[in-house]
Protein backbone atom coordinates (compact mmCIF):
# COMPACT_ATOMS: atom_id res chain seq x y z
CA UNK A 1 0.00 0.00 0.00
CA UNK A 2 2.66 2.53 1.00
CA UNK A 3 4.84 1.74 -2.00
CA UNK A 4 1.85 2.55 -4.19
CA UNK A 5 1.24 5.79 -2.29
CA UNK A 6 4.84 6.84 -2.74
CA UNK A 7 4.33 6.91 -6.50
CA UNK A 8 0.83 8.42 -6.49
CA UNK A 9 0.65 10.82 -3.52
CA UNK A 10 3.99 11.63 -1.92
CA UNK A 11 2.55 13.89 0.78
CA UNK A 12 0.10 11.21 1.94
CA UNK A 13 2.92 8.63 1.86
CA UNK A 14 5.03 10.94 4.00
CA UNK A 15 2.22 11.58 6.49
CA UNK A 16 1.45 7.89 6.86
CA UNK A 17 5.14 7.00 7.18
CA UNK A 18 5.54 9.53 10.00
CA UNK A 19 2.47 8.14 11.75
CA UNK A 20 3.78 4.58 11.45
CA UNK A 21 7.16 5.59 12.85
CA UNK A 22 5.53 7.49 15.74
CA UNK A 23 3.37 4.46 16.56
CA UNK A 24 6.33 2.10 16.37
CA UNK A 25 4.74 0.16 13.51
CA UNK A 26 8.09 -0.41 11.81
CA UNK A 27 6.96 -3.51 9.93
CA UNK A 28 4.51 -1.40 7.91
CA UNK A 29 7.06 1.27 6.97
CA UNK A 30 8.10 1.44 3.32
CA UNK A 31 11.80 1.20 4.21
CA UNK A 32 13.06 1.21 0.64
CA UNK A 33 11.57 4.61 -0.15
CA UNK A 34 12.23 5.98 3.33
CA UNK A 35 15.95 5.25 2.97
CA UNK A 36 15.89 6.75 -0.53
CA UNK A 37 14.26 9.95 0.74
CA UNK A 38 16.64 10.30 3.68
CA UNK A 39 19.61 9.83 1.34
CA UNK A 40 18.26 12.51 -1.00
CA UNK A 41 17.66 14.83 1.94
CA UNK A 42 21.34 14.60 2.86
CA UNK A 43 22.38 15.25 -0.73
CA UNK A 44 20.12 18.30 -1.01
CA UNK A 45 21.65 19.81 2.14
CA UNK A 46 25.11 19.41 0.63
CA UNK A 47 23.95 20.80 -2.73
CA UNK A 48 22.43 23.84 -1.02
CA UNK A 49 25.69 24.49 0.81
CA UNK A 50 27.69 24.21 -2.42
CA UNK A 51 25.27 26.48 -4.26
CA UNK A 52 25.48 29.24 -1.66
CA UNK A 53 29.27 28.91 -1.51
CA UNK A 54 29.46 29.13 -5.31
CA UNK A 55 27.67 32.49 -5.43
CA UNK A 56 29.56 33.77 -2.38
CA UNK A 57 32.90 32.86 -3.96
CA UNK A 58 31.96 34.25 -7.37
CA UNK A 59 31.24 37.64 -5.88
CA UNK A 60 34.29 37.61 -3.62
CA UNK A 61 36.34 36.93 -6.75
CA UNK A 62 34.65 39.73 -8.66
CA UNK A 63 35.33 42.16 -5.82
CA UNK A 64 38.97 41.08 -5.89
CA UNK A 65 39.50 41.03 -9.66
CA UNK A 66 37.28 43.92 -10.69
CA UNK A 67 38.38 46.41 -8.03
CA UNK A 68 37.96 49.24 -10.51
CA UNK A 69 34.23 48.64 -11.00
CA UNK A 70 31.99 51.54 -9.93
CA UNK A 71 30.75 51.43 -6.34
CA UNK A 72 27.16 51.08 -7.55
CA UNK A 73 28.02 47.81 -9.28
CA UNK A 74 30.23 46.56 -6.46
CA UNK A 75 27.39 47.31 -4.03
CA UNK A 76 25.31 44.49 -5.46
CA UNK A 77 28.29 42.13 -5.10
CA UNK A 78 28.74 43.16 -1.46
CA UNK A 79 25.03 42.50 -0.87
CA UNK A 80 25.28 39.10 -2.52
CA UNK A 81 28.34 38.19 -0.43
CA UNK A 82 26.49 39.20 2.75
CA UNK A 83 23.35 37.26 1.82
CA UNK A 84 25.08 34.05 0.75
CA UNK A 85 27.56 34.14 3.62
CA UNK A 86 24.62 34.43 6.01
CA UNK A 87 22.93 31.46 4.32
CA UNK A 88 26.09 29.36 4.65
CA UNK A 89 26.58 30.33 8.29
CA UNK A 90 22.95 29.60 9.12
CA UNK A 91 23.07 26.23 7.41
CA UNK A 92 26.27 25.30 9.26
CA UNK A 93 24.65 26.40 12.52
CA UNK A 94 21.47 24.39 11.87
CA UNK A 95 23.35 21.34 10.59
CA UNK A 96 26.72 21.27 12.40
CA UNK A 97 27.70 17.95 10.79
CA UNK A 98 28.06 19.81 7.47
CA UNK A 99 31.20 21.48 8.88
CA UNK A 100 33.06 18.25 8.16
CA UNK A 101 31.92 18.56 4.51
CA UNK A 102 32.83 22.24 4.22
CA UNK A 103 36.33 21.73 2.76
CA UNK A 104 35.02 19.38 0.06
CA UNK A 105 32.09 21.69 -0.66
CA UNK A 106 34.47 24.61 -0.97
CA UNK A 107 36.62 22.79 -3.53
CA UNK A 108 33.59 21.98 -5.68
CA UNK A 109 32.00 25.40 -5.22
CA UNK A 110 35.20 27.27 -6.08
CA UNK A 111 35.45 25.70 -9.53
CA UNK A 112 31.84 26.66 -10.26
CA UNK A 113 32.15 30.06 -8.57
CA UNK A 114 35.23 30.90 -10.63
CA UNK A 115 33.43 29.88 -13.80
CA UNK A 116 30.45 32.07 -12.81
CA UNK A 117 32.68 35.06 -11.99
CA UNK A 118 34.44 34.77 -15.36
CA UNK A 119 31.13 34.52 -17.20
CA UNK A 120 29.65 37.51 -15.37
CA UNK A 121 32.90 39.45 -15.81
CA UNK A 122 32.64 39.06 -19.58
CA UNK A 123 29.32 40.90 -19.46
CA UNK A 124 30.85 44.02 -17.93
CA UNK A 125 29.21 47.25 -19.09
CA UNK A 126 29.37 51.00 -18.53
CA UNK A 127 33.09 51.17 -19.23
CA UNK A 128 33.97 48.52 -16.67
CA UNK A 129 37.09 46.63 -17.65
CA UNK A 130 36.54 43.04 -18.78
CA UNK A 131 39.13 40.96 -16.90
CA UNK A 132 41.20 38.24 -18.52
CA UNK A 133 40.32 34.72 -17.45
CA UNK A 134 43.86 34.30 -16.08
CA UNK A 135 43.17 37.00 -13.47
CA UNK A 136 40.90 34.57 -11.63
CA UNK A 137 43.08 32.20 -9.56
CA UNK A 138 42.79 28.50 -10.37
CA UNK A 139 42.98 27.67 -6.65
CA UNK A 140 40.76 29.39 -4.12
CA UNK A 141 42.72 32.36 -2.73
CA UNK A 142 40.51 32.63 0.36
CA UNK A 143 40.71 30.59 3.55
CA UNK A 144 37.60 29.10 5.11
CA UNK A 145 37.96 31.61 7.94
CA UNK A 146 37.99 34.52 5.46
CA UNK A 147 35.03 33.16 3.53
CA UNK A 148 32.97 32.94 6.71
CA UNK A 149 34.23 36.25 8.17
CA UNK A 150 31.42 38.83 8.02
CA UNK A 151 33.91 41.65 7.47
CA UNK A 152 35.92 40.04 4.68
CA UNK A 153 35.28 41.07 1.09
CA UNK A 154 38.34 39.82 -0.74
Amino acid sequence: MLKYLYEKDFQLWLQQTIEQLQQGDFAAVDMEHLVEELTELGKSEKNRLESNLMVLLAHLLKLRVQKDAPEMIKGSWYNSVDEHRQRVQKQLQQTPSLKSYLKTALETAYVDGRRLAIKEGKRAQFGVRIPNQEEYPQICPFSIEQILDEDFYG
